[in-house]
């Protein structure tokens, strides 16, 4: 698996691209999630940080920080055992990539519409949680996180993205604003967040698989 551990990488910033920013992530991090993430992600974790790609269109994130937004989210949904769900990464528009704790089952909630999809998996070995950890990110495109196409219109006409900043439209689109340029801000992702989950009860896309 050794020369897998670093192809998945080079595949992963062949789609999504480079990273542009770096975190270094500490020690207490990766021993509050040693045996609940998989532990290919604590050494990507050591290896690369949590870090923004591609000009800021993909960001690995720190769970902790994210843990009150989570909840709050997947409280009022019908998805089973909500609380075993972490979030690992994010897109520039508020895309959230949540992974389960022991099955690697994964959903991502597209926050901008309070909607989800739920790929299940059950992992039967720490071997095959590193494979579907690694299968994840080389499986990230640059395509799945840009929203109507409007990354790169945002990126020149807003600026990049800060770690604790992201795309979002004011008014948001559940109260009736239009999903365009014009209305694309920078706005703080977790106050950002919050304020989207409270608008619309999270709810099921219905499709078979992410």
């Amino acid at each position: 698996m050794s020369e897998w551990m670093e192809e998945y990488f080079e595949i992963f910033t062949e789609k999504v691209g480079d990273a542009c920013f770096r975190r270094e992530v500490p020690t207490s991090s990766l021993d509050k999630y040693k045996n609940i993430l998989p532990s290919r992600l604590l050494t990507h974790w050591k290896n690369y940080g949590w870090a923004g790609y591609g000009d800021g269109i993909f960001w690995t994130v720190n769970p902790e920080e994210y843990e009150g937004i989570v909840h709050s989210w997947l409280l009022g949904s019908k998805i089973a055992e909500a609380s075993t769900f972490h979030l690992i990464a994010r897109s520039a528009f508020g895309d959230l990539y949540l992974w389960q704790e022991k099955t690697c089952s994964y959903i991502k909630i597209c926050s901008v519409y309070s909607r989800y999809s739920m790929l299940e998996k059950n992992a039967s070995s720490l071997r095959e949680a590193d494979i579907l950890i690694m299968s994840f990110f080389v499986a990230s495109a640059r395509e799945h996180n840009d929203f109507d196409s409007l990354f790169e219109k945002a990126l020149s006409k807003l600026g990049p993205l800060q770690p604790e900043e992201m795309y979002g439209f004011v008014p948001a689109l559940a109260l009736g604003g239009p999903s365009d340029l014009e209305h694309l801000q920078k706005v703080k992702t977790v106050e950002h967040l919050t304020f989207l989950y409270q608008l619309d009860p999270l709810t099921d896309w219905g499709f078979p698989d992410i």
